[in-house]
């Protein structure tokens, strides 16, 4: 199948690694002309090495004055820009008792507005040629419980504005759409991590609470990704998509 995306101008953040990484090198597999996003320049520079024809913009995503920064290179790089995808996040913190509002906000910095932040600096462009597609990466967590508190809060959040922001820009030929991830395995990832220190206890929680009885793979949340980025997906608007091997009707 041919998603149409050979010459597409396609920005993702967080993407020298993990899910980002796959959806990267996916969407330059189909033609698409593919730039992340990477807050450690030693890494970023290992990547671009790696994998030829994908450029790689460094930048520490919660600092406001970079993200500006980065939108004006990025849009005197290539002229347009046709998908975003808002890849970043991660959790931190306990329970709500033991965690201090300081955590909450730099959950939301991370998870939610710089997503936010992005979107809308990108929109105004894509509205301008009344095309395009941003796609976030929230979790089956932003609609249940399972994980951190203040990780759950901000992806619940970043749910809701993707409804919100779609409604808005539908009209305007802009789709936005929203996946929600399982548990993913990855190298150097959260789970990989927790596989080193307790094996055994991953695998009851995959027993009890994943009905497909594995974690999943960056590429099968790609692949949903490359999707939405194409005109195959053209009546898919303002959808949060789950992708997570039946994890989160576990969880009600």
């Amino acid at each position: 199948m041919d998603l149409q995306l050979k010459g597409r101008n396609v920005l993702i953040t967080g993407g020298t690694r993990g899910i980002g990484k796959a959806i990267a090198l996916m969407l330059q597999q189909e033609g698409a002309n593919v730039s992340v996003t990477g807050r450690r320049k030693e890494a970023a520079e290992a990547f671009q090495q790696a994998h030829e024809g994908i450029q790689v913009y460094t930048l520490d995503v919660m600092n406001p004055e970079e993200r500006a920064q980065l939108v004006e290179r990025y849009m005197s790089d290539y002229g347009t820009i046709d998908v975003l995808v808002n890849n970043v996040g991660g959790s931190s913190g306990s329970t709500t008792q033991e965690t201090d509002l300081e955590q909450f906000r730099e959950a939301f910095e991370f998870n939610y507005f710089q997503a936010v932040d992005f979107s809308k600096r990108f929109a105004s462009h894509m509205v301008r040629k009344e095309s395009g597609a941003i796609i976030n990466i929230a979790s089956v967590y932003g609609r249940e419980s399972g994980g951190l508190v203040t990780y759950n809060n901000a992806k619940a959040a970043l749910i809701s504005f993707s409804k919100s922001l779609s409604n808005e820009l539908i009209p305007h030929g802009v789709r936005v759409n929203c996946i929600a991830p399982g548990s993913v395995f990855h190298s150097d990832g959260v789970w990989d991590q927790r596989m080193k220190e307790n094996e055994s206890s991953v695998q009851n929680f995959i027993f009890n609470e994943i009905p497909a009885n594995r974690l999943g793979t960056p590429e099968e949340i790609a692949n949903v990704v490359t999707f939405l980025a194409s005109e195959k997906s053209s009546w898919i608007v303002g959808a949060c998509l789950t992708v997570d091997g039946g994890q989160s009707r576990m969880n009600h």
